[in-house]
This record gives structure tokens, C-alpha cells and sequence, in this order.
């Protein structure tokens, strides 16, 4: 009997209504092994309906309470790190390693959230004028949604909903409809913690429910993490409505290496951040940047690493790579290994056509290495999204930098070299809102803020870190004087002596 995934709303599951309902693919094995229900216009309605309800009193509650629910929200989702970890791998595909590693970066930001108290706090300015106080405080926004991509079903997620719910906001998540199980595991465990019923609601669907949160009326915010066309979309539709969105798109990340770098090192970090979790990450490097006359050792190096890479099942320990999400996604993959050779580069390594043996419907693909890419080249303009790494040659870092700054997007990047001075010049050239020096997938940790620039975000927040604490909050300024205790009216004594 296929497994059917209903919504989360009011701190119950609640089976579908619309009748529609989309497949969950084990990307393994091919086969469809789970149903997920698609909101209808009504069931987002109820959804925001139950999070407004629970807004009532959890916008109010104390911060000791709320910080209380996440710590043991904290505590549960350690213990079922494994059991999380497995809905990831048979929705997504993804290594078991890679899928606990998700959790463990999603752990991070509940950490943060368990410490809201610091951020939250406001600031006070004492005689600005004679009795006269300034204070500044941080107050929730509401009801608050998330839409979610497939990459991270429990990281990007918990990149958003601690932070919402310990600033006093209620959330409603619209996680990716090819890998749902994990969302409702987390409701589950929130739930245990202690969340009151209607704070953290999920809904399954597909483009009606997104744009009823879009519309909503009382939908203060949306946070969105997916590919370019989408988050444009989601940025001028939401704002259109009304609300603040923090909108992150795709990317092309590039990784520039000097002359003097560690090859080895270079060519390590290359193949882990190319080829980790397939490809299918934002901040995967997909364009490596050699400089001068190192290329052809570097592709060499990255070759044979990349070669010895194990693809296999996500549950299967000594598998390194698993399969792509769909195989309508593998298919375009593919193609663009297919066609880079007529554009004009060099195919080293063709994933194209790969199989493991007694999983032959899986959604598989091999690693693919391009070398001597033209600029103009699919294979490099797009955000392929698997595991395909491109390889540029230029002269100088000039160069270099010219053309990673010419990308129209700006997530991530990074440098390899053994020189501080080069190293601190990139920084501060490169334009693109995480950088790296020798450090290939500059993700920040928990208490600094994630986003990119140009086209890899439409905002103006950045998610987690102090920013994703403004982003769920609003300021608020009071001025206030208050008379002089000795200057109480006649008749009124308060213990002190009179000014007069």
C-alpha cells in the first residue's frame, strides 16, 4: 500500500481534501513509493487561519517559554537525527553521511534560535532630553511562511522556522512536494516539545498553494529558497502583496586557483564540493578557475579523485554519491554533458549513461569533468544542479576575477592560493556575498547570515544569523517622560521630598 503524506495544521495531521496528490519516487530504485496531498486555496486558508489563532498568545508568551520549547525541541531532534536522516535518503536519494550532515547544519541555527534572547534585546537611551527616554524594541510580524526546495528538505527549513517561532511568530512551511516525510517528522517532534497546536503548520502542494501564500492577506513575510526564475517570481509577487521576502536563488559558484595553491589540496576540496550530495546544492562549486599554467595538473588531480568516487543507493554506507531527485532532472543533467563537446569543450569525464547493477530504473548519472569551457558554453551559463564541474582557463587573476564578477550570479566563491595578499584582494574584489579562502563551500556557521548577491538573492535580508532575526521582526521606537515623583499633585504623597 503506497504511504500517502498529509498536511500539518493545528497541531494534528490533516488528510488532503482537494483530491489532488502528487508522487514521492524512492530516486533509487524509480519506484513511486509515497502519495503527498495538494493543498487546495481552502486548506492554505485553514492552515493560516490555525497559525493567526495561535499568533493570539504565542506572539505574547514569554521569551523563557519559548526558548524551553526549543531546547527540547533541540534535545528530540538529536535523538532522531538517524530516523530524519533516513526520510531524507529514501525521498532524496542523498547519502546517509550527507543527510545527517543536513541535520547537523539545521542543528546549528535551532541553537541559535535557543539563543534568541541576545538578539532580541533592545537598547535604551537615558536623558536624550530633561526626563525624557528613547528605547528601541523588536517586535514579531505574525504569521510568517517558508517555501522550501528539495536539495535540503530538513536544513532549509530549520534555516527559517526556530528563528520565526523564538522571535514570537507562527509559521506556516510550504515544503518541496518530491521529499515531504521530513517536514512532518519535524512538526512531529515540535509538537513533543511542547509547540502549542497552530504555531508551525505545513502544507504540501504545488504552485496554487505557493500563490495563495503569496496573496494572503495575513501572510506578513515569506522566505524562499529555490532557483532564480522562482525566486524573482516569489520576490515580485509577494512584495506586490505587500509582505517582506527574503527570496535566494540560484548560483554558478566559481573557485579561482592561483599558481601557488596546493594542488592537492585544490583538487580535493574541487571534487567534495562539485560532487557532494550529487551536485544538488546551492553552494555546490560547479566552475573551477585555473590560473596560468597549473590547468592541466589540476584537471589531472581532480580526475583521478574523481573517478574513484563510489555511486551507489543513499543507504548503502560505502556508497559517496547517490542518485539525482527525478529522472526528469538526471535526463537534463545529462544534457548538458551531451552537448558541451559541441560547444566547444573538452569532455574528460562523461557521467552520461551510468547505471548500478540491480537498480537499473534509479535516477543515476556518473561524474562529469569539462575542461577548456567557453564562457558561452550551456554548460557553464546555466545552474545545472548535479554533478558536473566546469573548468575555465585564464592567464591571470585579473582575468580571474573579471570573470567570475561577470556571472550574473553571486551566492558563493572562492580562492586557493598560499598568499594572504591575494587571498585578502579577492575578498575584497569578488563580488558575491560568501567567499572562501581555501575553503570551498563558504557556508557560514549558524550565528553569521547566509545569502549571495545580483541574481542569487531578491531582498534585501539574508537568511539566519542576525539577519534572519530583523528579517522576522520589526523595530519600534518609544520616547517617553515621565514627571518628577517630587512634583506630584497636592495631596498626593509618594515619600519624597518636594522640589518647591
Amino acid at each position: 500500500m503506497t504511504k500517502i503524506v498529509n498536511h500539518w495544521i493545528g497541531g494534528k495531521t490533516v488528510e488532503g481534501a482537494s483530491g489532488n496528490y502528487g508522487p514521492v519516487t524512492d530516486p533509487a530504485t524509480g519506484a513511486v513509493t509515497t502519495k503527498v496531498a495538494f493543498a487546495s486555496v481552502e486548506e492554505v486558508d485553514a492552515a493560516v487561519a490555525a497559525a493567526k489563532d495561535a499568533y493570539a498568545t504565542w506572539g505574547t508568551s514569554s521569551l523563557a517559554r519559548r526558548t524551553t520549547i526549543l531546547f527540547k525541541f533541540r534535545a528530540l531532534l538529536e535523538a532522531n537525527r538517524d530516523a530524519i536522516a533516513e526520510l531524507i535518503t529514501a525521498e532524496h536519494g542523498k547519502v546517509h553521511s550527507d543527510a545527517l550532515g543536513e541535520v547537523a547544519r539545521g542543528l546549528e541555527i535551532v541553537d541559535l534560535a535557543c539563543g534568541i534572547t541576545v538578539q532580541l534585546k533592545g537598547e535604551l537611551s537615558t536623558e536624550v532630553a530633561s526626563r525624557v527616554d528613547v528605547a528601541s524594541i523588536r517586535q514579531p510580524l505574525g504569521v510568517v511562511a517558508g517555501i522550501t526546495p528539495f536539495n535540503f528538505p530538513a536544513m532549509v527549513p530549520m534555516w527559517m522556522f526556530p528563528i520565526a517561532i523564538a522571535t514570537g511568530n507562527t509559521f506556516v512551511l510550504k515544503p518541496s512536494e518530491k521529499d515531504p516525510s521530513a517536514s512532518l517528522k519535524i512538526a512531529e517532534l515540535l509538537a513533543e516539545a511542547g509547540l502549542p497546536d497552530g504555531v508551525f503548520n505545513v502544507l504540501h502542494g504545488d504552485k496554487v498553494a505557493v500563490d495563495r501564500l503569496l496573496e494572503h492577506p495575513d501572510v506578513k513575510a515569506v522566505s524562499f529558497v529555490g532557483s532564480t526564475p522562482i525566486a524573482r517570481y516569489i520576490h515580485t509577487t509577494a512584495s506586490a502583496n505587500g509582505k517582506r521576502v527574503q527570496a535566494l536563488g540560484g548560483a554558478k559558484n566559481h573557485m579561482l586557483v592561483l599558481p601557488d595553491a596546493d594542488l592537492d589540496a585544490a583538487a580535493d576540496a574541487a571534487v567534495s564540493a562539485a560532487y557532494g550530495s550529487a551536485g544538488e546544492r546551492c553552494m555546490a562549486i560547479s566552475a573551477v578557475v585555473a590560473v596560468g599554467s597549473i590547468g592541466d595538473e589540476l584537471v589531472e588531480k581532480i580526475r583521478e579523485r574523481a573517478e574513484k568516487i563510489k555511486i551507489g543507493p543513499g543507504n548503502d554506507p560505502t556508497s559517496e554519491m547517490g542518485p539525482l531527485i527525478t529522472a526528469v532532472h538526471r535526463d537534463k543533467v545529462a544534457s548538458y554533458v551531451t552537448g558541451a563537446a559541441a560547444e566547444g569543450a573538452e569532455v574528460v569525464l562523461d557521467g552520461t549513461g551510468y547505471t548500478v547493477e540491480g537498480f537499473e530504473d534509479g535516477h543515476w548519472i556518473g561524474i562529469s569533468l569539462l575542461d577548456r569551457v567557453p564562457t558561452t558554453a550551456k554548460a557553464y551559463t546555466d545552474e545545472i544542479f548535479g554533478p558536473v564541474l566546469c573548468v575555465l582557463r585564464v592567464d591571470t587573476y585579473d582575468e580571474g576575477v573579471a570573470l567570475i564578477n561577470s556571472s550574473p550570479f553571486g551566492n558563493g566563491t572562492a580562492i586557493f592560493t598560499r598568499d594572504g595578499g591575494a587571498a585578502r584582494r579577492f575578498q575584497l574584489e569578488i563580488e558575491a556575498g560568501m567567499v572562501g579562502v581555501n575553503v570551498p563551500i563558504p557556508v557560514p556557521v549558524g550565528y553569521h547570515s547566509f545569502g549571495g548577491w545580483k541574481d542569487s538573492l531578491f531582498g534585501d535580508h539574508h537568511i539566519y544569523g542576525n539577519d534572519g532575526t530583523h528579517f522576522y521582526t520589526r523595530g519600534k521606537v518609544v520616547t517617553t517622560r515621565w514627571p518628577d515623583p517630587a512634583d506630584a499633585p497636592t495631596g498626593v504623597d509618594l515619600g519624597f521630598p518636594r522640589n518647591h
